[in-house]
């Protein structure tokens, strides 16, 4: 292939874009959902809660097992000045799951907090879908820079958004209706065990889902950058009225 064949910098085919609109949305999902370390930060709490649990079959060092590798976390987030919001979160559910286990000395309830956030998580995915407002879409459009333009400048945007708030809330229902008669019936050890499974796989088909949405959609409309050009215009313009008012001798 010759420098002539190249693709230069100003040129770009429709692939190109498509492939350039992907990979802008895929990074930002990635930000969004806290990517791979958030993933693991989300596991590993309740994850060690069951380990110990199985092992010796007391709450109080699981309890404290669990909530003390959460302050790890975050701690390692603030040492290392990056993004703790997805850790935080961690901590706060951890922290709620081991008071209601040990005011009731139920083990199975340090897990219920988290279920019942999933339960209206997915409720407030579907209520918003109904309601022409997803809440993915109020998640996201800050991170693509659109902030709401999508629910009325950008209708196919807006579409992708109401399918992806859809899949969220149907799949975070679907989990919820394995959990809670588990909840009920299965010893704490299998019930910690199946929890744990069911953290991650429906997360990431969530997340996929949401991808094949807004790969197929237009792409977001930059309202940072509006504004910011707005401001540059107004400003071009003071300057060409000074101008006018004072024109050099």
């Amino acid at each position: 292939m010759t420098s002539l064949d190249k693709p230069t910098a100003a040129q770009s085919t429709p692939d190109q874009d498509t492939q350039a609109d992907r990979a802008v949305t895929e990074a930002a999902l990635f930000e969004a959902f806290g990517g791979v370390r958030g993933m693991v930060e989300t596991v590993v709490p309740g994850l060690l809660f069951v380990t110990i649990f199985t092992i010796n079959k007391n709450l109080h060092v699981s309890a404290i097992a669990a909530l003390a590798v959460s302050l790890v976390l975050v701690a390692v987030r603030l040492i290392r000045r990056d993004t703790v919001k997805h850790a935080f979160s961690g901590v706060f559910g951890v922290a709620f799951g081991v008071v209601f286990a040990m005011m009731t000395g139920n083990a199975k309830d340090f897990y219920l907090p988290g279920m019942l956030y999933t339960l209206g998580l997915a409720l407030a995915y579907i209520v918003t879908a109904l309601a022409g407002v997803p809440l993915i879409g109020l998640i996201l459009g800050p991170v693509f820079k659109e902030n709401l333009s999508w629910r009325t400048r950008n209708p196919g945007r807006k579409k992708a958004y109401t399918k992806a708030s859809w899949a969220w809330g149907l799949i975070l229902l679907g989990k919820c209706a394995i959990l809670f008669p588990m909840y009920w019936w299965a010893d704490t050890t299998k019930f910690g065990w199946v929890l744990v499974a069911l953290k991650i796989p429906p997360f990431l088909l969530a997340v996929y889902l949401t991808w094949v949405f807004l790969a197929k959609a237009p792409p977001p409309i930059d309202v940072f950058a509006e504004m910011e050009a707005e401001e540059r215009a107004e400003k071009e313009r003071k300057a060409a009225a000074a101008a006018q008012s004072h024109p050099e001798a």
